[in-house]
């Protein structure tokens, strides 16, 4: 784990040339209460929407969260949906001079309806598919393949996500494939889910998942041996120097043409929505070919982006950092959830823009005891985030009197995060939570202890924020244990 973290550490920002299938995703968030009386469906009063670059506009911004420069290459319409799209990009920082703007047909959007029950987590309900397959004529395609070769000098790999939604033809993508490999270029191919593919040849490595892999190869994947099988028709069809085929939980299954095939494994976690790992695999592989690392390296650091994303709803776009965090977390070095006010207030505006709910909750937190776990533990089911905030030694001072804090901010810190309940760790040094609290705005309060008083109560509700007292453990409390501790004392 620490090679990978030294890896990326050293990315750079490498330029990669992406042609795809761009698409607009579009969320609409409502409450999902009760049934309709006209039929047995959920009636979804709508809150609010918001618009994400999807398809290949997933995988740009993928990219560009790993900190590499991305070429959009594609076709949208000139409609609304269009102007949104290019929009976006250009706003994350994408090039948009190969993305051809065509007439008579719209750019293909999503529409997603997403419920969310008592303030729980987000779930999809309904989508709804509004495309033109038949947006892409010849004569685009050879003005793509043309300004993508112009291109490919300057760039250090070339990435295609097949949707087959009409960008790519058998003979677009064969020759795409071929100019890039005669200028030394890496081409990294996300399959369309197509039993033929023999338009891919040539490309250095392809990433399937199983039931793609399955349909292209024609092997029912259902042990080693026959993934095995399945990967080297793969190949042998594609001529491609390896396949990458993702396994889900399972990790994923690399097999060079130059060497044996092997698992590489990914961490267990639960699964909220497999939407959008497909995008960040092809991303983190092809920016980590562009960097000059080995496959291995490459599949193992897409098994991690791929991990963190469907622990989130929707298509997100897993930074470096998360990535860093993430691998510290795994090998124990719990201090990446211990972060300053300024970037947890990005990280939690990040996570709901993504449906997430929000859990705050606060105290001093002095000998970390089973009293806290239980009640971390309890706060942390109330939603998908919990966020605790300690006081400073300064501010413990003030509140508690000059002999306390028993144990230093830092260490309290560490201490809880290494509790596998708390997402975030961060210290403040004013007397109330409250500044915190009007920045973060987090969808729920939570207080444990023994006083019903609960400071933040007027700020949350105020925006329709939930407030929750949990009480205490009877004899589990700091100042309980810390006279415990003196009588103890005392008495030897």
């Amino acid at each position: 784990m620490q090679d990978l973290i030294q890896i990326l550490e050293r990315f750079g920002s490498p330029r990669i040339v992406l042609l795809g299938d761009f698409m607009l995703d579009r969320y609409v968030y409502g409450d999902a209460d009760r049934i309709s009386p006209e039929a047995p469906v959920p009636v979804l009063r709508a809150v609010r929407s918001e618009s994400r670059s999807g398809g290949a506009g997933s995988v740009a911004a993928a990219i560009l969260a790993l900190g590499g420069r991305v070429v959009c290459a594609g076709v949208i319409g000139q409609d609304a949906a269009g102007d949104e799209m290019r929009r976006m990009l250009v706003s994350a920082g994408a090039e948009t001079s190969l993305l051809l703007r065509l007439s008579g047909s719209g750019t293909t959007v999503k529409t997603r309806y997403v419920g969310l029950a008592q303030h729980r987590h987000a779930q999809q309900l309904l989508r709804v598919d509004d495309e033109s397959p038949d947006l892409v004529g010849e004569q685009a395609r050879l003005t793509l393949r043309s300004s993508i070769r112009s291109n490919l000098k300057d760039c250090h790999a070339l990435a295609m996500q097949d949707l087959n939604k009409g960008v790519f033809s058998d003979t677009m993508a064969s020759q795409v494939i071929g100019d890039a490999r005669e200028a030394s270029v890496p081409v990294v191919v996300d399959p369309a889910r197509v039993s033929d593919y023999s338009r891919y040849r040539g490309a250095t490595v392809l990433t399937p998942n199983r039931y793609e892999a399955e349909m292209a190869s024609g092997i029912k994947i259902v042990d080693n041996a026959s993934l095995q099988r399945a990967a080297q028709k793969i190949l042998l069809v594609t001529e491609a120097d390896a396949v990458v085929v993702t396994l889900d939980k399972e990790g994923a299954y690399l097999l060079r043409r130059d060497g044996d095939g092997r698992r590489i494994p990914t961490r267990p976690r639960p699964v909220y929505d497999v939407t959008g790992a497909g995008d960040e695999v092809l991303a983190v592989i092809a920016v980590s070919m562009a960097e000059g690392c080995l496959y291995e390296q490459a599949v193992a650091l897409a098994n991690v982006a791929g991990g963190i994303e469907v622990e989130r709803f929707g298509v997100v776009p897993i930074t470096k950092h998360e990535m860093i965090e993430e691998l510290r977390r795994m090998i124990g070095l719990r201090g990446g959830k211990i972060i300053d006010r300024g970037k947890l207030v990005a990280d939690v505006n990040r996570r709901r823009q993504s449906g997430e709910t929000i859990v705050f909750t606060n105290g001093c937190f002095d000998l970390l005891h089973m009293g806290h776990v239980r009640y971390l533990q309890q706060a942390r089911e109330m939603g998908s985030c919990l966020i605790v905030a300690i006081n400073s030694d300064e501010s413990v001072k003030r509140l508690k009197g000059p002999r306390r804090p028993v144990i230093g901010q830092d260490e309290r810190a560490e201490m809880l995060g290494a509790l596998e309940c708390i997402d975030y760790v961060t210290i403040f040094d004013e007397d109330t939570p409250i500044p915190l609290l009007e920045v973060l705005r987090p969808d729920m309060l939570v207080k444990g202890g023994t006083t019903d008083e609960v400071v933040g109560r007027e700020v949350v509700e105020a925006y329709g924020g939930k407030v929750l007292s949990l009480g205490k453990v009877d004899g589990l409390s700091t100042t309980e244990i810390i006279e415990r501790i003196l009588s103890t004392n005392a008495k030897l």
